[in-house]
């Protein structure tokens, strides 16, 4: 089936799973679209890709993060080669993600806007070979860049910060289609309510300095370390830890002996906000959402661990 918009529906906002970041942004375009009165689809790609291509994508990822680190970021200095391995990239893609292509024909929308690459390379393709001709924006999650964000034909690019723009620009990527304007959050962030208060709504001591450790949409990195090393501070606190969706840690949180100081274990959670607003100190991961959502917060990050590669 050719394309060519005369008959195009919305706006298709598209995330891959491979870490949360990229679909937390996906959703805040979604809403940031909706506050405008314009319709705006989220699809998560990964979905759609064969059950091997997700386990290398998304599950691999969450196992390297959690036992390999330093294998991950060999990984991920390997592939930092800007336009370099590109036609064996999207000849993997293609393989694996037919039904995504099938899905973008039949939805056929007027725009797409990409929180990770995989969909913005099988958009592009699709274009290149005149099937499905539409504007295509990437979103950049992360504060750096990585080769893997780089194809040639994007529209235009999204970025978080002046240095990425001028690096992608060195890189010969047209300095017209590159936009500075920070990772998409919900604006929920922005705008924190009265610490006591939301302290008292979440099962917190109003008055006691708050820890607030995360580890991501997907409760990784070296969550149980960090939780026991808090118990040494000599300063009254409280802990909150976010475990996101790795219930096996929130089990074995749950299961630590009695702690000096006051904890209380969170599973995945979607009032993140409440979570940072409460807290006078993040402790954890880097990831480009979590920054951007502290920041927005007013919430002062102490980075511990950070992943090797984009943290």
């Amino acid at each position: 089936m050719k394309g060519d918009g005369s008959k195009a529906g919305g706006v298709l906002v598209l995330s891959a799973a491979a870490g949360a970041g990229h679909v937390r942004a996906a959703e805040a375009l979604v809403a940031a679209f909706a506050a405008k009165g314009i319709a705006a689809k989220h699809v998560e790609v990964l979905k759609y890709a064969s059950g091997f291509f997700k386990k290398i994508y998304s599950d691999l990822y969450v196992e390297l993060v959690n036992r390999q680190p330093a294998i991950l970021g060999l990984v991920y200095d390997a592939l930092d080669r800007p336009w370099m391995h590109m036609k064996r990239r999207l000849a993997l893609d293609r393989l694996n993600t037919r039904r995504l292509a099938k899905l973008l024909m039949e939805e056929r929308p007027r725009l797409a806007v990409c929180t990770h690459f995989l969909p913005a390379e099988i958009l592009l393709h699709l274009r290149r070979k005149k099937i499905l001709d539409i504007p295509v924006g990437v979103v950049i999650t992360d504060f750096d860049l990585h080769a893997m964000w780089l194809y040639r034909g994007v529209d235009r690019y999204f970025v978080a910060c002046e240095e990425t723009k001028v690096h992608m620009a060195a890189l010969g990527v047209p300095p017209e289609t590159i936009h500075v304007t920070g990772i998409p959050i919900s604006p929920v962030f922005s705008s924190p309510g009265e610490k006591g208060q939301t302290r008292r709504a979440l099962g917190l001591q109003p008055d006691l300095t708050t820890i607030l450790v995360s580890a991501g949409g997907f409760g990784m990195g070296p969550v149980e370390s960090l939780a026991k090393a808090l118990q040494e501070v000599r300063h009254p606190i409280q802990v909150a830890v976010v475990c996101g969706k790795n219930a096996a840690l929130k089990r074995r949180l749950e299961d630590l002996p009695a702690p000096a100081h006051p904890v209380k274990i969170v599973g995945f959670t979607t009032e993140m906000e409440r979570w940072m607003a409460a807290s006078d100190l993040l402790v954890g991961k880097a990831g480009g959402l979590t920054s951007s959502e502290a920041l927005a917060s007013g919430l002062v990050m102490v980075i511990v661990n950070p992943i090797p590669g984009q943290e």
